[in-house]
């Protein structure tokens, strides 16, 4: 049968070139990298210190502002809870359109060590109310704050107006916390330019392997920070535990890779996504895109989400993965939902949710236009 992987913001797909690395690096290089002693170990320090300074240099950081993770859940945990813990934040400010790795951690840390939490307004595309983040802000001026809000949001696309955001974190003083999972690899983010104090990646977004991702942490933040994980001094004592050597030479290629062919993967993207609304339009009268995802400058150019007319509720989505194609209605953390918190915050009209579904779509580098018709000819098919 002839498929079409249309799920990349889940999880993509290795590159053969990330694989080649993670593979050469099992077979030869078998030194733990906190063995310093002999030349096993110093060659596994010397991977896991390359790669390190090849991720840094791509994202215009330090080296040293590199703290290797499990993935994006483990960093942003790392994140929110060492605010909490170690740099005294009593107050955080975030939105209800998070991923879960952000809002279930900040509603634990609420009621564990009693921080207050605020979520900005937002409208019905998605969009943050400033004027409303102001407002929160200089009503809580005496509170240490950390703002955490996601640079691309995962299910909806929509893009953060960093410039905004920064500009109000420093007339208030509040830190910074951006969650960069879905973009950092698919979109160029350079540190020097985006202001961020901390933000989180994950290495099977942007075509590199499972189970292995960073969070980037200012230098004179990291300086107050206390082990996050205790046991040894990995990770500049951050988060002990022997690295996973072939996991971050993996990631470090693929992000490599990724920064090399920018122009050329986004504007793969973005034409197809421009196909895709095309098509959609032709089949479905009055199609409803979700958020900002059909905009061409304000969303990620690789996700697109719409409502589809339907009564086969959560089967919509086995149907169209007998008939080849695989899509989903969301963020894979919340594959248990009918609906999204996402998409149930910013579409209020419980009718409409009952007569259809969300359809994430979401493209990748290896996605050509004949993906986009096969999931057209499908949703036609059920449709009938």
């Amino acid at each position: 049968m002839t498929r079409a992987y249309l799920d990349n913001a889940a999880s993509t797909p290795i590159r053969d070139e990330v694989l080649k690395v993670i593979i050469h690096t099992l077979k030869y290089s078998l030194g733990n990298p906190s063995s310093v002693q002999h030349s096993y170990g110093r060659e596994a320090r010397s991977i896991l210190e390359e790669s390190r300074i090849c991720i840094a240099k791509n994202i215009k950081a330090s080296p040293s502002e590199i703290i290797f993770t499990s993935g994006g859940t483990e960093s942003n945990n790392l994140v929110l809870r060492s605010s909490v813990l170690d740099l005294g934040i009593r107050h955080i400010i975030t939105s209800k359109l998070e991923h879960q790795s952000v809002l279930q951690t900040v509603i634990d840390l609420s009621f564990r060590y009693k921080i207050s939490v605020d979520f900005i307004s937002i409208n019905e595309k998605g969009i943050l109310d400033f004027n409303n983040m102001e407002e929160i802000l200089k009503k809580n001026v005496y509170k240490k704050t950390l703002v955490s809000l996601m640079y691309a949001n995962n299910e909806i696309g929509n893009l953060l107006e960093v410039d905004k955001v920064v500009f109000l974190c420093k007339k208030y003083n509040a830190y910074f916390h951006s969650d960069t999972i879905q973009g950092l690899g698919n979109f160029p983010i350079n540190m020097e330019k985006f202001h961020f104090d901390f933000a989180t990646a994950s290495a099977h977004k942007f075509y590199g392997p499972k189970g292995i991702g960073f969070a980037f942490i200012r230098n004179n933040i990291l300086k107050k920070m206390k082990p996050f994980i205790t046991g040894g001094v990995q990770e500049y004592g951050i988060r002990s535990g022997t690295e996973n050597i072939h996991g971050i030479a993996g990631l470090s290629e693929a992000l490599r890779l990724s920064y090399c062919n920018f122009k050329n993967y986004i504007k793969k993207m973005k034409d197809l996504k421009s196909y895709c609304i095309s098509e959609l339009q032709k089949i479905i009268p009055n199609i409803i895109f979700n958020g900002l995802s059909s905009h061409p400058k304000k969303s990620i150019p690789s996700i697109l989400n719409f409502l589809y007319p339907t009564k086969k509720n959560h089967l919509l989505y086995f149907h169209l993965d007998l008939m080849g194609v695989s899509v989903s209605k969301g963020s894979s953390c919340n594959s248990n939902k009918k609906v999204s918190h996402v998409i149930q915050s910013i579409i209020t009209d419980k009718c409409l949710l009952n007569q259809t579904m969300p359809i994430r779509i979401s493209f990748g580098i290896f996605n050509e236009k004949k993906d986009i018709d096969l999931l057209v000819k499908a949703l036609q098919e059920i449709g009938k």
